[in-house]
C-alpha cells in the first residue's frame, strides 16, 4: 500500500516535469479567479468530493503551480490559496457549513425547476413516466451544474455578507462599550487626583485654621470699643429747651 502511494507520487512528479510553462501558467490563472469564498472551486472540485479526493487534487495542482516549478510572478499566490482551499474541506466544521449551504442551493434551484414543469406539461409526464430518473439525469447535466455553483456563489456571498455586517454591529459595540470603560476610568482618576490633592493640602488648612482662630482671639481681647451713648426714656417727654445767648 505505502510502494504504491510512493510510486503515484513519482509518476506524477515526473507527470508534472513535462508539463509546459502555458499550462501552469493558465493554471495559475484559473485559480486566482475562482470565486474565494468556494474552496472546491479553487480545487477544481464537485460539491460531492471526499476528503481523499480532496488530497489528491491538492496533491496534483500544487505540483504544477509550485513557485519552485512555475515562473508565473502570481505563482505563490495560486499556491497558498490551494493550500487554504485544502485545509477549509478538511476542517469538519468549515465543510458541513459549506455543504449546507450547497444543499440550500440545491433546494432553490429544485423549488425552481418545479416551477417550471408546471408550466411545461410536457416535461412533468415524462418525470412522472420516469418516476424521478428525469430529475436525476438533469441534476446530472452540466447546466445544472453550472446553475448550481453559481446558486452557491450566491448564498455564500449573503451569508459572508451577514457575517461582515453582524462582525461590524460587534466591532461597533465592543467599540462603544471600550470608550465608556475609558471614559469610566478616567472620571474616577480625576476624581482620585482632586481626593490626593485635597489631602495633601489638608496640613495647609489645618494650619491656616488655626493661624486664623488664634488672630480672631487677639483682636477680642485687645479692641478699644468706644463709650455707650446714654439713652433718653422713651417714656419721658421730650423739651426742647431755649439755648441761651450771651
Amino acid at each position: 500500500m505505502g510502494d504504491a502511494s510512493i510510486d503515484e507520487d513519482l509518476l506524477l512528479k515526473n507527470f508534472y516535469a513535462e508539463v509546459s510553462e502555458v499550462e501552469r501558467d493558465n493554471e495559475v490563472l484559473r485559480i486566482l479567479s475562482c470565486f474565494k469564498l468556494n474552496p472546491f472551486d479553487f480545487l477544481n472540485l464537485p460539491f460531492d468530493s471526499s476528503l481523499e479526493d480532496v488530497k489528491k487534487q491538492y496533491r496534483k495542482l500544487s505540483l504544477l503551480v509550485h513557485p519552485d516549478k512555475c515562473k508565473h510572478p502570481q505563482a505563490k499566490e495560486a499556491f497558498g490559496a490551494l493550500a487554504k482551499a485544502q485545509q477549509l474541506l478538511l476542517d469538519q466544521e468549515e465543510r458541513d457549513y459549506i455543504l449546507s449551504q450547497v444543499n440550500a442551493a440545491k433546494e432553490e434551484l429544485r423549488m425552481k425547476r418545479k416551477k417550471q414543469l408546471r408550466k411545461d406539461t410536457a416535461s412533468k409526464i415524462k418525470s412522472l413516466v420516469d418516476e424521478g430518473k428525469y430529475e436525476q439525469q438533469y441534476e446530472r447535466s452540466e447546466e445544472y451544474q453550472r446553475q448550481l455553483k453559481l446558486k452557491v456563489q450566491e448564498i455564500l456571498t449573503q451569508q459572508e455578507w451577514r457575517r461582515r455586517k453582524m462582525q461590524m454591529r460587534i466591532s461597533e459595540e465592543e467599540g462603544r462599550l471600550k470608550k465608556d470603560e475609558e471614559e469610566t476610568k478616567e472620571m474616577w482618576k480625576r476624581k482620585r487626583e482632586h481626593e490626593e490633592q485635597w489631602e495633601g493640602t489638608r496640613e495647609q488648612r489645618v494650619s491656616s485654621w488655626r493661624d486664623f482662630m488664634k488672630s480672631g482671639k487677639k483682636g477680642k481681647k485687645g479692641e478699644i470699643r468706644p463709650p455707650k451713648l446714654k439713652t433718653e426714656d422713651p417714656n419721658k417727654s421730650y423739651v426742647q429747651r431755649p439755648v441761651k445767648r450771651g
